[in-house]
């Protein structure tokens, strides 16, 4: 069964810079070997996280790039804009207000501090469940 985990950001580096927390999972996600889906809000979310990923962590480095070119395959992390159609894969990190369709093991969602956010995430986790999928919340 699948699942999805919701993790609501709390902790000040993480209020300051949410995007660092989609970074954390990802270095996650690549060191469990799981290839990663990064599903953005839009084409900016998309480079800023492009960008970070390079530099949030100097002793880390994981294989990341935007997707839509011929290599998206074999790319540990695929950054996804909207209208951009890749292979689905077993990790997303969502950052979309709305859950991701296609065939995932897990689902990971990142939900700001912002109080218009954490409504958004609420009716994440009731679509979820109706779904079937388990879920899960944690806070960071």
């Amino acid at each position: 069964m699948p699942r999805a985990d919701f993790y609501l950001i709390d902790k000040p580096r993480f209020r300051e810079q949410p995007l660092l927390l989609v970074c954390e999972l990802a270095k996650r996600a690549y060191a469990a070997q799981q290839p990663t889906m990064i599903l953005t809000r839009d084409f900016e979310q998309a480079e800023a996280i492009d960008e970070l990923l390079w530099a949030f962590d100097d002793d880390a480095f994981i294989p990341h790039q935007l997707a839509g070119d011929d290599d998206d395959a074999n790319t540990a992390v695929l950054i996804v804009p909207p209208g951009i159609d890749t292979a689905d894969r077993p990790m997303v990190i969502n950052l979309r207000e709305t859950c991701p369709t296609g065939r995932y093991e897990r689902v990971l969602e990142v939900v700001a501090a912002d109080p218009a956010e954490r409504e958004g995430s609420r009716t994440r986790w009731g679509e979820y469940k109706r779904l079937g999928v388990e879920v899960a919340k944690h806070d960071m």
